[in-house]
């Protein structure tokens, strides 16, 4: 328990987790330069693949059937937590500024890359817990270290291909479109209407901090209401997500105009003027919807795919990266609407497949515990 509160503590002191490439990565910030930004960028994707990957694994193993739905919740709202206060402060410090001063940028660097060598200390305090996956046993066996990443490569790719994993896939691909949408569309889009409000720019920060109140709410409610989710499965969790967000796509469609994410515009879409406190509620709405699906998808990883967790992790991030990169894409040349349209699209598909895979879950686990009874019948009969 203690070393899933130290991951838990690290996480919210720094969320994206890349460590030494995200300070590397902050550090560009103070002397901008194109090439540098986009070598510095090209790292922190390759340290997040690691540690995304190990963070997941260690969040297996600190878990078990029985608390992986609490242990996620509260792993999810800690780590959001610095969205919230993240936004807020860069909130603050960019308030009623339309040129950021090299004073400016530097005092919010600075505390940035102070937060994140906070994080590595606590990083370092991790205690090692026991691996029970079944990669891990043939992993121990002597070998040199290019065996043991083709092992790993192997089984990933052999897990990748069942039934199960494929149709997960699809909800994987989901998260990916949706996180670059309300991470590097949606906040733009309200600044650049200048109809939502005198000063959108403040409003587009505003939208950022309502995301991470939607985050911390949802890991919240879902780590206080894990006895409950563990009682009536995963679905019911993801579904409430997937209407949320559908909700939430109906209002930003109708408050936004299809020109919004490309440059300022004096467009409006079927609510004129845009409503400032619609695209509020859909920040929070879209911040709470991608908690339901994080957290389930998290517990699902580590409860029913726990045999081999750094596996499913890693293919996880690997299939919400290639989402990420192709909507970051298709975002600069597509409209809102189409966008809008795309996420509805694969959020239907992601929903139902995860779905299928936890009933099928269930299943496997209602079957397991007959047989189990049966076993304890008849040994107690043989018994008398």
């Amino acid at each position: 328990m203690y070393s899933f509160w130290a991951l838990a503590l690290c996480s919210s002191l720094h969320r994206s987790k890349r460590w030494a490439t995200l300070r590397f990565f902050m550090v560009t910030f103070l002397f901008p330069s194109t090439w540098l930004l986009y070598v510095a960028s090209a790292l922190l994707g390759a340290g997040a693949a690691i540690t995304w990957t190990g963070q997941g694994s260690f969040l297996a193993r600190c878990s078990d059937s029985g608390n992986i739905s609490r242990n996620s919740g509260i792993f999810w709202a800690l780590l959001q937590c610095s969205m919230f206060f993240g936004n807020l402060f860069v909130y603050y410090q960019f308030q009623n500024k339309d040129h950021i001063d090299s004073q400016t940028r530097s005092l919010v660097i600075g505390v940035l890359i102070g937060v994140a060598v906070l994080g590595v200390i606590f990083l370092a305090t991790l205690r090692y817990v026991p691996d029970n996956s079944s990669v891990d046993t043939e992993l121990r066996q002597p070998q040199t270290p290019w065996d043991s990443a083709r092992v790993a490569f192997r089984s990933a790719g052999q897990l990748f291909m069942t039934r199960d994993m494929l149709l997960l896939s699809m909800a994987f691909l989901y998260t990916g479109f949706e996180l670059s949408f309300f991470s590097g569309v949606y906040g733009p889009s309200i600044g650049f209407t200048k109809k939502i409000s005198d000063t959108p720019k403040e409003i587009m920060g505003l939208a950022g901090i309502c995301i991470g109140v939607g985050e911390v709410f949802g890991g919240s409610l879902f780590g206080i209401l894990a006895s409950k989710t563990t009682r009536y499965g995963r679905d019911p969790i993801v579904i409430a997500g997937y209407f949320i967000h559908m909700v939430a796509f109906l209002l930003i469609f109708f408050n936004l105009p299809d020109s919004a994410p490309f440059n300022d515009t004096d467009d409006i879409s079927f609510f004129d003027p845009p409503r400032t406190w619609i695209a509020l509620l859909c920040a929070f709405l879209l911040g709470l919807g991608d908690a339901c699906f994080n957290t389930q998808i998290y517990s699902m990883l580590g409860g029913v795919f726990v045999k081999n967790s750094v596996g499913a992790f890693a293919l996880f991030k690997f299939t919400q990266s290639v989402a990420a990169a192709i909507s970051f894409l298709y975002s600069s040349h597509l409209g809102l609407r189409a966008q809008l349209g795309i996420l509805v699209v694969f959020g239907t598909i992601g929903a139902a497949c995860f779905c299928i895979v936890e009933w099928a879950a269930k299943r496997r686990a209602r079957e397991e515990s007959q047989d189990v009874s049966e076993i304890s019948a008849s040994i107690s009969s043989l018994d008398k």
